[in-house]
């Protein structure tokens, strides 16, 4: 049988990670304590599913601590990469990169996540 599979993101902040990931449209669906500052939240975007832990879990559970950024990339189809682009550069996130074409045929831009982690914004054109 097989079963979903999602990455779980080691983050500083929960709670500002979370703001982020919902302008790019992923809804919130878990959070873990229920009631107060979220240790962990489960978050959907169509099919796509992230989780965000707090950095301290994988010291606290498997001993090993999370290394500098950037530790991964995420890759986010949007309908028009310049708008998406202006409404994180207004709430006070990081452009990276300009929206470009590229020679692959997509109109791509690059943001920072709140831990400093690029994140694609494309658009096929």
């Amino acid at each position: 049988m097989t079963r979903k599979a999602f990455p779980v993101l080691y983050v500083q902040d929960v709670r500002r990670s979370v703001e982020f990931y919902k302008l790019l449209g992923y809804e919130s669906t878990y959070q873990f304590p229920l009631e107060g500052t979220p240790h962990y939240v489960g978050l959907e975007r169509g099919d796509s599913s992230l989780g965000l832990s707090d950095a301290n879990w994988p010291e606290a559970q498997l001993g090993i601590t999370v290394g500098a950024a950037p530790r991964f990339e995420l890759f986010v189809y949007v309908d028009d990469v310049e708008a998406e682009v202006e409404v994180f550069r207004a709430a006070g996130h990081p452009v990276l990169q300009e929206p470009a074409t590229m020679p692959w045929g997509e109109r791509q831009a690059y943001l920072a996540d709140p831990e400093g982690n690029p994140v694609a914004l494309a658009t096929p054109i």
